[in-house]
């Protein structure tokens, strides 16, 4: 029996129940012996029924079917992005603020008429928003692909480079869906820690001896902690890397509202390099796009895959965007934006000072908050009816604890909240 087929057959005693749920399996060499199979296409089939979330466990803890219904969705994700009962002071995402928004409605009417309107040909990206987006796009390319938002273009890169078991250095911490996107893959994460200046050197040269397929990571704005890569910082980075053909992926999540330069290895590996610039942050989530650029065959590849599924992105939004990339007044409000965020990251991380909290003001949509105990930290918060972000989903490695903090949120509640988070921070002492 192979792997594929033992963990269908799992599957369907479970769903009738002839397995109930919450069971506990036997050891995998304990089942291969009985099976009279390698104790590899137990490990196989296993890894399997676990990506589908129908087992849980390894190792030394044991493994036993899930209890209750089996959930397909990004775990990780779905902890921070559920729905809370009305009352709940919802902080555990970190969207833009609607009013630092480019109006979208306008950009639509002012972008005119598109002649592919309504077309089943299957193009990349429209001629405006390619005409648009090339003069701020990092390094010369002629492959760009407009997809449906960032993770959408992550998973469909990933999904060109990566099979199971595969290995991916991936910087750590991350955004809990990139994490999420990679296990779904059945890839083997190597955590590669990040400092005030970006995904550490040594660590990177350490992760290359598994020989990893790609190293993902985000060039600036990281999502968690708002560092970003700095000229020598990439130097370091592309000295390790030369010697390699492994692929790199960077997100670019923050755009045109971070403070920081790009800098990147694309301009260094152009031909191996793949950048997935959102724009939901800097000029509207309800755009649903991010555009995929650079190494020719890999966006290919991703534009390929996507002929599965909804094959392109609506034209109307995309030339929308065009528009307001290139609109003046369109413009100015973005730097606008860029200087509010930042001032406001700026004004938490001095309200905290107050506090006795040091909180880096970094760059992105939030801040970082250093806590005592986060389970601890966030139950004193639930029980103030604030629901928040605490950092042990976005890692690999156990790091120390903080809670994420929206600067572009409730911000007219500031007072209150910092003063929440501030006594919620010693928690658990």
């Amino acid at each position: 029996m192979s792997a594929p087929e033992l963990a269908s057959c799992v599957h369907r005693l479970v769903k009738t129940g002839d397995i109930p749920r919450g069971s506990a399996l036997p050891t995998v060499r304990a089942l291969a012996s009985r099976m009279h199979v390698s104790p590899a296409t137990i490990s196989t089939a296993w890894g399997i029924l676990r990506r589908q979330n129908v087992i849980d466990g390894s190792g030394r803890q044991g493994t036993w079917v899930v209890d209750g219904h089996f959930k397909v969705g990004p775990p990780r994700y779905e902890t921070v992005g559920k729905e809370w009962r009305a009352g709940v002071l919802d902080l555990t995402l970190a969207p833009p603020d609607p009013a630092l928004l480019p109006d979208l409605a306008t950009a639509v009417h002012r972008s005119g008429t598109e002649p592919g309107l309504n077309s089943y040909r299957k193009e990349s990206i429209t001629d405006r928003l390619r005409d648009a987006v090339s003069p701020s796009w990092p390094w010369e390319t002629s492959a760009l692909v407009s997809v449906n938002g960032g993770y959408h273009g992550l998973l469909l890169v990933t999904s060109a480079t990566v099979v199971a078991g595969d290995y991916v250095a991936v910087a750590d911490p991350s955004a809990p869906r990139v994490l999420d996107i990679l296990d779904h893959l059945g890839a083997r994460m190597i955590p590669i820690p990040c400092d005030s200046h970006g995904p550490d050197p040594v660590a990177l040269s350490r992760a290359l001896e598994r020989r990893p397929v790609a190293f993902l990571y985000e060039p600036r704005a990281s999502s968690r902690m708002g560092v970003s890569v700095n000229a020598a910082r990439r130097d370091e980075l592309a000295g390790i890397l030369r010697k390699t053909d492994l692929t790199i992926i960077e997100q670019d999540d923050m755009g045109e509202v971070s403070d920081a330069m790009y800098n990147g290895l694309g301009p260094v590996f152009p031909e191996r390099t793949v950048l997935i610039r959102t724009y939901s942050k800097s000029h509207g989530p309800d755009l649903r796009l991010a555009i995929v650029g650079g190494a020719g065959e890999l966006v290919g590849r991703a534009h390929d895959l996507r002929q599965f599924g909804d094959r392109w992105t609506s034209r109307l939004l995309q030339n929308a965007l065009a528009w307001m990339l290139t609109d003046g007044d369109t413009r100015k409000l973005i730097a606008e934006a860029r200087t509010e965020y930042r001032a406001r990251r700026e004004t938490l991380a001095a309200m905290f000072a107050r506090e006795g909290i040091t909180v880096s003001p970094g760059d992105g949509l939030s801040v970082n908050v250093p806590v005592f105990n986060e389970r601890a930290s966030l139950l004193a918060l639930a029980s103030h009816g604030i629901a928040a972000n605490g950092s042990s989903g976005s890692s690999i490695r156990r790091i120390e604890p903080s809670l994420r903090l929206a600067v572009g949120a409730s911000w007219e509640l500031r007072d209150q909240i910092v003063a929440a988070y501030a006594a919620a921070s010693g928690a658990g002492r």
